[in-house]
This record gives structure tokens, C-alpha cells and sequence, in this order.
């Protein structure tokens, strides 16, 4: 493992199963991503409050903590293509409530939350999918080049998203996600072949996903590895949920506060091109934890008053080193059971949505209670320290399964 060869971008996407999901995937991030803004300037013109918006904002999370646990199992039930298109069909479908029906704003906030439980279900076969036709180094490539383009998709998401509110609406940008997931949902019903129908399993789903979940969970180097996967996103998303706050506090100019937001993602971005295409997969594996060391030095330095442009680079620090979930990927997926390996996808997607829900509830706390540089400094030191049980307990657990490949 630790030998293997660097597979290319170009080997990555000659495999058609992956350009499919790797084209609809992207295009429905840039279209939740828009929504998520239009929701929430919807919900603020229609109720005055920004906690309603804020609510409005993260509805999408929370709840896939739900669909998780309990219908996870479907990703390994159903035929993929008929779930994933399902999916695409449901998003597109809420979008156009959302749109066209003058609903209060707690009912736009259900059902967004009511599409979110069933999120795992569909990114979880998506990722089973991936998983089964991309082997070896080409699976991490993947990943990464997903990563990437995840990063890329939020970005513009962001950018267009304010532009088209502001130029047409909140309703007609709901539109514009309506028209984009059911393009994704079209996409991968013509182009997706028709593929495996996987064992329906016996029982209902959410009594086989529970049991799953269970199993899954109990098995430690799973919940280890999925541990590593949860932890630094949680304490970087808490961190930037202060951003708008911090920019306030720090008496930064207004405008600057999207370029404060759009640095993560820019670094997640070009990490994901540099670690993924360039470094060999033993070198991605020593890198988690100083990977995730920067993280928590890149949220450190916000602590301090540094001006404009030392904020901006620590902030693409953290995104950069959001990389490090490269050197895990490839772990985690050698450690799922095939028959749950849906169900895996599924719980570790669960678990960083409900974490990265948490992380700024906890962050926006202790900035309540005490300040924003006491909230920053905990999410910084605790990616720190997760940085070094990593490279002492990861790595050890690494290195010996090397010695057994060799042996």
C-alpha cells in the first residue's frame, strides 16, 4: 500500500462511472450551495430574525445525523442509479416548494430538514459506487479530485449565489437549484449505467441500518479512522462560524468579509491538487498529522491581531490542511466491511455533517460566554492536540499494518 504508484487524473476519468457521479455530484453542490443562501435571505426579508436565518442556514446538517442511523442501509439495499436519481428528484422537488409556495419559515426549515435525513441514503450509495469501481491508488485520486471540486462548486456556489439573489430573488435563484438538480437527476439516469442490484437484506432498513450502525461503530479501527475523518473539520467549522464576528471585532472593512469565508475552500482547493496528484500515497499517509497540525496553527494565528493579509493566509492554511483526509481515505475504506460499505459511506458523511453542526454551536458559545479569541484559541488547540494523538496513535497503527503487508 504504502509502495503503490500515483494514478493520474486522466486514468481517474477514463472510468465512466466515476465521470458521471464526479459531473452531477459537483453541479448539486454548487446548486445546495445557492440554495442554502437563498433560503436564508428568504427566510430573513420574510421574519426580521437572524437567528431564523441562521437556522435556515444549517437546517441541511443537523438532521443527516437521523438518516444516518437509521436508513444508511439503503445505500447497500437499493440499485444505485435509481437511488442516486431519487435523491437528485427530491432535492429538485423541495427547491421548487421552497420557490413557488409562500410557506412560513419554519416550514421551509422542515423541509430542508425533511430532504437532509435522506441525504446519506443517496451520497452514500454515490460513494459505495466510487468505491467499487475505482481501486488502490485511483480511489484516493478520486477523492481527491472530488475534493477539489467540492471546494471549487462552494466557491462559485458563494459568489453566484449572492449575485443571484440580489439580481433575481431569492425564489428565482431556488429555481435556478430546482433546474440544476434535476439536470443531475437526468444526468445520472441517462448516462449512469444500469448496475448491481445489491442484497435487499432481510428485515426492514432501519432495523438493518441500526444494527449496521452498531456493528460499524464497534469495530475500532473503523470508529478510529472515522474519529480522524470527524474531529479537525469540526474545529475548523467552528472556527469559521466566527469569521463574521471576528471580521466585526477586528474592525476589517465589510467587503473583505467574503474573502475571509472564501479562503478555506480556496486552500482546500489547492491542497487537494498538490497532496492528491503530486505526492505518492506513502508520503500522503505521513502527512496526516502535520496536516492537521496546520490546521489548528492556521485557526492559532487568528488569536493574535494580525492584520488583513496574515488572516487571509492563516485561514488558506486551514483549508490547506484539510488535505490530510487523503492519507485516511484509502484506510478507512480497507476497514469497511463490503457488505456495510454503503452504510460506511454513509455514517462517516452522517457523522461530519452532525459534527461540523456542533462544532459552531460549541464555538458560538464560548464566544458568548467568553470571547471570540477564547472560542478561536479551543478550536485551534484542540486540532493541535488531535494532530499529535494522530502521530502517535495513527501512526503507530500504520506502520504496523505496513510491517504485516511485508511480512
Amino acid at each position: 500500500m504504502a509502495n503503490a504508484a500515483r494514478t493520474t487524473y486522466r486514468e481517474v476519468f477514463a472510468e465512466p462511472v466515476f465521470r458521471t457521479l464526479f459531473l452531477t455530484r459537483t453541479l448539486a453542490i454548487t446548486a445546495d450551495t445557492l440554495r442554502i443562501v437563498a433560503l436564508s435571505v428568504l427566510v430573513f426579508t420574510t421574519t426580521g430574525s437572524a437567528l431564523a436565518a441562521a437556522i435556515a442556514f444549517g437546517a441541511g446538517f443537523l438532521p443527516q445525523a437521523l438518516g444516518g442511523v437509521l436508513l444508511g442501509s439503503l445505500s447497500d439495499r437499493l440499485a444505485p442509479r435509481a437511488l442516486i436519481t431519487a435523491g437528485y428528484a427530491v432535492e429538485c422537488v423541495a427547491a421548487l416548494a421552497l420557490a413557488l409556495i409562500a410557506m412560513p419559515a419554519a416550514v421551509s426549515v422542515l423541509v430542508v430538514a425533511g430532504v437532509a435525513v435522506l441525504t446519506p441514503a443517496f451520497n452514500g450509495a454515490s460513494a459505495r459506487l466510487i468505491a467499487d469501481r475505482l481501486t488502490g491508488d485511483a480511489y484516493v485520486v478520486g477523492r481527491s479530485v472530488s475534493n477539489v471540486a467540492s471546494a471549487g462548486a462552494q466557491l462559485v456556489g458563494l459568489a453566484a449565489g449572492g449575485a443571484a439573489v440580489a439580481l433575481l430573488g431569492p425564489r428565482t435563484a431556488l429555481l435556478l437549484t430546482a433546474g440544476a438538480h434535476l439536470v443531475g437527476a437526468l444526468g445520472v439516469r441517462l448516462f449512469l449505467p444500469r448496475l448491481d442490484r445489491p442484497s435487499r437484506g432481510t428485515g426492514s432498513a432501519v432495523a438493518q441500518s441500526w444494527t449496521a450502525t452498531r456493528e460499524l461503530l464497534s469495530d475500532r479501527e473503523v470508529r478510529r479512522l472515522a474519529l480522524i475523518q470527524w474531529l479537525p473539520p469540526t474545529f475548523a467549522v467552528g472556527a469559521e462560524a466566527l469569521l463574521i464576528p471576528y471580521a466585526a471585532a477586528r474592525h476589517f472593512p465589510p467587503s473583505v468579509t467574503g474573502l475571509l469565508l472564501a479562503a478555506v475552500p480556496l486552500g482546500m482547493l489547492t491542497s487537494g491538487v498538490l497532496v492528491g496528484r503530486l505526492v505518492r500515497p506513502a508520503g500522503r499517509e505521513r502527512l496526516v498529522a502535520p496536516l492537521i497540525a496546520s490546521l489548528g496553527v492556521g485557526i492559532l494565528i487568528l488569536v493574535l491581531p494580525a492584520p488583513l493579509p496574515v488572516a487571509l493566509a492563516a485561514l488558506f492554511v486551514v483549508g490547506f490542511g484539510f488535505a490530510y483526509s487523503l492519507g485516511i481515505q484509502r484506510a478507512f475504506l480497507d476497514a469497511l466491511p463490503e457488505t456495510f460499505r454503503g452504510q460506511g459511506f454513509a455514517l462517516l458523511a452522517t457523522g461530519m455533517m452532525t459534527m461540523q453542526g456542533l462544532g459552531p454551536l460549541v464555538a458560538g458559545a464560548v464566544a458568548q460566554w467568553a470571547s471570540i479569541p477564547a472560542a478561536l484559541a479551543g478550536c485551534g488547540v484542540a486540532a493541535v492536540v488531535t494532530a499529535v494523538v494522530v502521530a502517535t496513535v495513527h501512526n503507530r497503527q500504520m506502520a504496523a499494518m505496513v510491517s504485516a503487508v511485508r511480512s
